[in-house]
């Protein structure tokens, strides 16, 4: 029995996939609000940094790096006739260049960067707050895709979406 838990190891290690995006991804979701469109983004060859400006607000910094940026962008669609009603949620994440099943939770939030970003005209309840309270997690979804499964809370400020639950397609990038 001790000879063949070592073997079984290896067989679960060896088929679990694994994910290389070479070029940038966009894609339109399938699960949105119906007052709005919403896209998943990955950057590959990149780093996430978030920095203050001199109002000790967030911002997002993107560079070249060595990892691969997700990006989740909800834009609500604009009240007809009515001036600043532009309105968009953010979420960023920072994962590995090789993408792989992964859960994080809670503390271990921060180690993937989960931040969210609430943009539009609205006093006092707006800009980029690290995510603390939620469940992120990445699976494999088929040969060529992965599954994001993400639920989250924010306590700064008002959210419209708490939830993404996303495939993506990775083509012809699987490593293993």
């Amino acid at each position: 029995m001790k000879n063949l838990l070592p073997l079984l190891f290896l067989i679960i290690v060896s088929c679990k996939s694994t994910f290389v995006v070479n070029e940038a991804i966009l894609v339109n979701t399938l699960n949105c609000p119906e007052n709005g469109d919403c896209t998943i983004e990955l950057l590959p060859n990149t780093s996430l940094e978030f920095k203050k400006d001199e109002f000790g607000n967030l911002y997002p910094v993107i560079s070249e790096g060595n990892k691969t940026i997700f990006k989740f962008i909800y834009t609500r669609k604009p009240v007809p006739n009515t001036q600043d009603s532009n309105y968009t949620e953010i979420v960023f994440a920072e994962l590995d260049s090789v993408i792989s099943p992964k859960t994080f939770t809670n503390e271990t939030l921060k180690d993937a960067k989960l931040y969210f970003g609430r943009l539009c005209y609205c006093k006092g309840e707006t800009g980029y707050y690290p995510i603390k309270n939620g469940k992120f997690n990445i699976s494999k979804s088929t040969k060529n895709s992965f599954k994001i499964d993400f639920n989250f809370k924010i306590d700064e400020v008002p959210q419209i979406i708490s939830s993404i639950n996303e495939t993506v397609s990775v083509k012809s990038s699987k490593t293993n």
